[in-house]
């Protein structure tokens, strides 16, 4: 919520109900020091993905401001100017928290 000034509530409502009507899904996790990257908050996350057989896929989005010029050039602030990039060990610790090759691998074999 501190990012987009909304809670999260809709986005987990809908992915249980795509769980309920069996569609697959992807999860596509940003990984923004400082902010999603609290391993309160991705045990959590981990939880929740283990409650829905229909995830298929997850994915971690390290953060990058290729987009800092687009705030520039309309005048704004870019309030995440001072994130860095999480480097490659860091998303793998992430990975392996979150088991995220174990979900990824189990699918792929009941692809097979």
């Amino acid at each position: 919520m501190e990012l987009t000034g909304v809670t999260n509530k809709y986005t987990l409502e809908f992915a249980k109900y795509l769980n309920q009507i069996g569609k697959d899904i992807w999860i596509r996790q940003v990984i923004i020091p400082g902010y999603t990257d609290d391993e309160t908050d991705l045990l959590k996350l981990k939880k929740f993905i283990h409650t829905l057989p229909s995830i298929k896929r997850v994915d971690l989005l390290p953060y990058h401001d290729l987009g800092k010029f687009k705030w520039e050039n309309l005048g704004l602030e870019y309030e995440l100017s001072d994130v860095k990039t999480p480097s490659p060990e860091e998303i793998e610790r992430i990975k392996t928290l979150l088991d995220i090759d174990e979900i990824n691998n189990k699918n792929n074999d009941d692809n097979n």
